[in-house]
């Protein structure tokens, strides 16, 4: 299958024989990369999931790796919230910080004593250099460049500073920073996903820094250092990503080494059009979580935006919620479109009621569903608990009636649906329809199985021999059975209450009346 697949990608320009002959004789590698500067988002759980399920589909490695050489916007624990956030998804890691592997260790910040070997390399070839330059000169050179309308750039000044030069400034103690060479020739490489790319990056900034004035590497370093070191074969990052490529393979070239195969994955959208923005408080992966969305719902909303799976293709074919394991059989790199996809909103709730549903019919995950419905019923309605009717039997009564009412287990607990999970209190009623609600005990008592339909027609026909008006009296019956003045029909409130409970409530509305009269 992956031979097959590297050969249709050849055809199309995707890879180049250089991948094939890789391909050939390496496992398939993949990495997820986050900084642990804030939360997992949207699109990098995309980024995540997609290298997760193209390792997954040819029985590669899916490895986290923590690049946190920002030390200034690190954020104690969001590794570690990241972590979580990944295993709620479903995508499980081979190799990270927590699994380990041979390749550890998996957070940058621990591997200083590597970019520092590595950083001699490219010294000794002369392919990197000490800048001596100061915050100060690099600060006017952007000023100049503003001011006369250019594009800001490094001028490489200390490029062609004498290794004596460099010694006696070291000696004397200069701060210094490490830059990279880069050509000023175009560069080209073969992205899975946009096909061949060529660029100039020297038209648009000068030498970039790998190694900052206090010892740690920069992105485009460590990056690259590390993909090699652990055998990374294919980089699936985003598209912002995509211009700084040419100038990590210079930098493959310079070592010496083999570069990985990259795919850029295309901006996700909302569905305005719009970019999504780290101040919308729903592209936090906690956002859904703690609104009660399923994994699944989740992951199933996000690959509907970009393609990448055979579903994609199907044309008038009902929405389906699918399991990581069909989202991996139908991953394809070469379905992926090039252009940015836009999330449907809609969708999400639409994902997450087709995963109650699959999640009901299975009879462990429906077994699972109950104590999280009881969990919730417990943190709602803490003060009422004592109240509260929470058997297991009960529980999956009403989880089948929401299937086709609700898109989230939360939804279960809106104000207009306590009535299913506890009595209301008790409402005053007139003496003209006690006697309808007499009767309405003893019809319901004596039918068996009970459904909506057949409430219904006992409802209209209670309602007709005691000369009563059919909507007055479902408004009554509907404040004894809720507490509520709107809602579902009466005739549904008693098809989920149960008989038993319907009558319950029923008496006990009687019994007061009884009392006070």
């Amino acid at each position: 299958m992956l031979f097959k697949h590297i050969l249709r990608n050849l055809k199309n320009n995707r890879c180049s024989k250089t991948t094939l002959r890789f391909y050939r004789n390496e496992q398939v590698r993949v990495r997820f990369a986050p900084s642990p500067t804030g939360y997992l988002h949207l699109g990098g759980l995309r980024t995540a999931l997609y290298n997760y399920l193209y390792a997954k589909k040819y029985d590669g490695v899916f490895i986290l790796r923590i690049e946190d050489t920002d030390q200034s916007r690190t954020i104690p624990g969001a590794a570690e919230t990241l972590k979580d956030d990944l295993t709620w998804a479903g995508i499980h890691i081979n190799e990270g910080p927590w699994q380990g592997g041979h390749f550890r260790p998996y957070v940058q910040s621990e591997r200083l004593d590597l970019y520092k070997d590595h950083i001699n390399i490219l010294l000794n070839n002369g392919t990197a250099y000490h800048c001596f330059c100061t915050e100060r000169r690099l600060q006017l050179l952007r000023k100049e460049a503003l001011k006369a309308q250019q594009i800001p750039r490094y001028d490489n000044k200390c490029r062609n500073l004498t290794q004596d030069e460099v010694k006696s400034r070291i000696a004397r103690g200069d701060k210094y920073c490490i830059r990279f060479k880069i050509s000023d020739t175009e560069e080209s490489f073969n992205d899975l996903i946009y096909g061949k790319i060529s660029y100039n990056i020297s038209l648009n900034e000068g030498d970039p820094i790998i190694i900052k004035t206090d010892g740690y590497p920069t992105y485009h370093f460590a990056n690259v250092v590390d993909d090699h070191l652990m055998n990374i074969t294919h980089v699936f990052r985003g598209v912002e990503w995509q211009i700084s490529t040419t100038k990590h393979l210079m930098m493959y070239r310079a070592f010496g080494w083999n570069a990985p195969n990259f795919g850029h994955l295309p901006l996700l959208l909302n569905a305005d059009g719009t970019k999504l923005s780290k101040r919308q408080g729903d592209i936090k992966i906690s956002f859904y979580r703690d609104n009660y969305i399923f994994p699944l719902a989740l992951i199933n909303y996000i690959t509907h935006s970009g393609g990448g799976f055979q579903k994609d293709q199907e044309q008038n074919v009902k929405p389906k919620c699918h399991t990581i394991d069909e989202l991996c059989h139908q991953f394809d790199v070469s379905r992926i479109n090039s252009h940015s996809g836009k999330l449907m909103s809609d969708m999400l709730l639409e994902f997450n009621n087709l995963e109650l549903k699959r999640q009901f019919e299975d009879e462990d995950s429906r077994k699972k569903l109950v104590p999280i419905v009881r969990d919730l019923l417990h943190k709602t309605y803490s003060d009422r608990v004592d109240l509260l009717q929470t058997s297991d039997d009960y529980i999956i009564k009403i989880l089948q009636w929401s299937l086709t009412r609700t898109h989230k287990l939360s939804d279960l607990f809106t104000k207009n649906l306590e009535f299913i999970w506890f009595q209301p209190s008790s409402v005053n009623i007139e003496k003209n329809i006690t006697k309808a609600l007499v009767v309405l005990k003893i019809q319901l008592a004596n039918e068996e199985d009970l459904n909506k339909d057949k409430i219904s027609v006992i409802l209209k026909r209670v309602s007709k021999e005691n000369n009563l008006k059919y909507s007055s009296f479902m408004k009554d019956l509907r404040l004894i059975l809720s507490g509520l003045k709107e809602g579902p029909s009466v005739a549904e409130m008693m098809d989920i209450l149960g008989k038993e409970d319907s009558i319950r409530r029923i008496s006990l509305c009687l019994n007061k009346y009884e009392s006070v009269k």
